[in-house]
């Protein structure tokens, strides 16, 4: 029998078998699922009706422990950022966006990143290790501790994004049994179209992803050609443009409700120039896409400046009214706490006294 397994790392399936061992019927398992995900309890004496001897057997082979916080933020515009101790001390970071029709929570799926995207926080630190079903489902678990969100009818978090530290891809394994966690209706009850995996692009991957999670897809762009994306997403140089966007054009179950969604960081002087716009219309015509623009969210250290409004907008203007493909700019959300797209970094980081003007659109 195994002992010290953390019970969030099961799936469903799992669990059962598990519970099966014990000598238990199966329905019993069902119940320990509702009291982990829909009831959110914190320890096995909680399980109330649950007999006593199943929950000692539970408490004495399996941990149920939630992950550490090691500090947590909220910023003025209601973004909160939560910092995770895990068991082996590494750190790693959870971002909650609050917005008036969702509430978006941007999770982790490695300590660090392998991919050293130029213009990303996250991609200076060195990849670490990659995260466990455990604690990619602890960072839902805890942030629905900290806002009170253990009524699925009024949902704050009704979105879901692995967004944050890491390239979901490389740790593909793991991912796949956390979202099929997120999805089984008995629990957590998350739809697929409120689960979205950003990628840079690891080809292979997103072939096998196309048949077997047919969650929301977001792909990290950023460039419109290859001497450029080299340089902003060296991962590039191993499926340049034109290979990751021949695995996209056959992207099943894209249709009219669900497209795939291209990040584009605004950087001055780089990637935001008129001909730029126009070279990603017709680089993303065979596909069912749309764009998000995101202005660049400063960090220390970093080379790159973001944007102009004026300059946005005029790119925004010749993608979507001129190209016809739905381009969206991503507001600037919690700057002042390093909460931002791109601005993740387990060290923590701080921005400089200078204040840092947020930038708004309509």
């Amino acid at each position: 029998m195994m002992k010290n397994v953390p019970i969030n790392s099961f799936t469903k399936d799992e669990l059962n078998k598990y519970i099966l061992d014990l000598g238990e019927k199966n329905y019993r398992a069902k119940q320990v699922w509702k009291w982990l995900y829909v009831n959110g309890v914190k320890s096995f004496s909680e399980m109330s009706d649950i007999g006593i001897k199943l929950r000692e057997k539970l408490h004495s082979n399996l941990d149920h422990n939630r992950l550490d916080i090691d500090q947590h933020q909220i910023s003025k515009d209601g973004t909160q950022k939560w910092l995770f101790k895990l068991s082996d001390d590494r750190k790693i970071e959870t971002v909650f966006i609050p917005e008036t029709d969702r509430g978006t929570l941007c999770i982790s799926s490695q300590v660090g990143c392998t991919l050293s995207c130029s213009f990303c926080h996250t991609g200076t630190m060195p990849l670490v290790r990659n995260l466990s079903t455990n604690e990619i489902i602890g960072q839902i678990l805890a942030a629905k501790d900290g806002l009170e969100d253990w009524d699925i009818k009024n949902r704050k978090i009704t979105n879901i994004v692995f967004m944050g530290m890491g390239e979901p891809l490389y740790n593909y394994q793991e991912v796949t049994r956390a979202i099929k966690i997120l999805l089984d209706n008995e629990g957590l009850c998350y739809s697929r179209r409120k689960i979205t995996l950003s990628t840079s692009g690891v080809v292979p991957i997103i072939q096998k992803l196309k048949y077997e999670l047919d969650v929301s897809l977001a792909i990290s762009l950023h460039a419109v050609n290859d001497d450029i994306r080299n340089i902003l997403v060296p991962i590039n140089k191993k499926w340049p443009i034109k290979e990751l966007l021949s695995a996209l054009e056959i992207y099943p179950g894209v249709n009219n409700s669900r497209r795939i969604t291209f990040e584009y960081v605004m950087l001055d002087g780089v990637n935001d120039s008129i001909n730029d716009a126009k070279k990603l219309v017709k680089l993303l015509k065979p596909i069912h896409a749309k764009v998000n623009l995101i202005p660049f969210n400063p960090w220390p250290g970093s080379i790159y400046k973001c944007s102009s409004e004026k300059t946005i907008k005029d790119f925004a203007d010749e993608v979507c009214y001129n190209g016809g493909i739905t381009a969206t700019v991503r507001h600037a959300r919690g700057q002042d706490i390093l909460a931002a797209c791109g601005q993740l970094k387990s060290n923590s980081v701080r921005l400089s006294r200078e204040k840092v003007a947020n930038i708004n659109f309509v």
